[in-house]
């Protein structure tokens, strides 16, 4: 079952498979996701006046009041932010606030995939406008493969420039793709100017979500964070900021 769905000022794709589950069963866990990802948006969106989010932009709530969830999310955007060593920043003066919107989307989608499995769901593709998750790879005639996500060249919008095996993790992907260069470095305020694009994958798709954003910013000195015990699992695609030269760290085997 596929359902696409407009929610974050974007198109978020939902994919369940499971030979065993009726329509109906697989129905139930897609309108539940459905349901959980505006839940997400209206909490977390810095565009709407009442959401959580632009409370404690605005200094109308503090962070020790806030909900659960929102207090998980800060301090998770906190551990991202040392593990980039400050390349990721959602508290930028320039973001006007606590901006979690390169954490969070990954962040929920993973969530969404762990409650479809919980559920019986065994194949599971999700793609919340570039943050993709996966579970138990993809069915074919031939039985289950990995699924083959295809990256983009940001230069050459036609054509896919490589592809990842991934059975179980997320890809993240950041750079000028749909909003041109939107990206700030945490260091001088400026838009960022490390790399054009860049593409991470791993277990964990929020933490893949905030180190594509970091890479945007730190370019291949941004390589070194993945010696990082915590980043052992994890690996990344880059393009040079100035010229078409791409890069890549620990490559997945199919």
């Amino acid at each position: 079952m596929i359902h696409h769905e407009e929610v974050w000022g974007t198109v978020v794709s939902l994919e369940f498979h499971e030979e065993s589950k009726s329509t109906s069963e697989i129905e139930t866990v897609s309108k539940e996701a459905v349901s959980f990802l505006h839940e997400i948006d209206r909490d977390f969106s810095t565009f709407k006046n009442d959401s959580e989010v632009t409370k404690i932009r605005s200094g109308e709530l503090k962070i020790e009041n806030a909900s659960a969830r929102m207090q998980l999310i800060w301090k998770l955007c906190e551990e991202a932010r040392d593990l980039t060593e400050g390349a990721f920043d959602p508290w930028h003066p320039r973001l006007g606030g606590f901006d979690p919107s390169g954490y969070v989307k990954g962040w929920a989608a993973d969530q969404i995939a762990n409650k479809a499995v919980a559920a019986g769901i065994s194949h599971v593709h999700i793609n919340a406008g570039g943050d993709i998750t996966l579970r138990g790879g993809m069915l074919t005639s031939n039985g289950e493969k990995p699924w083959m996500i295809g990256i983009q060249h940001p230069e050459k919008k036609d054509a896919i420039a490589t592809a990842l095996p991934i059975t179980n993790g997320a890809v993240a992907s950041s750079g000028t793709y749909e909003r041109g260069a939107h990206i700030v470095d945490p260091a001088n305020g400026l838009i960022a100017i490390g790399a054009r694009a860049t593409s991470v994958f791993g277990p964990d798709g929020g933490i893949a979500d905030a180190l594509a954003t970091a890479l945007v910013v730190s370019g291949r000195e941004g390589a070194r964070w993945f010696l990082k015990p915590e980043l052992a699992e994890y690996g990344c695609w880059g393009v040079d900021r100035n010229t078409d030269a791409t890069w890549s760290l620990r490559w997945p085997e199919r």
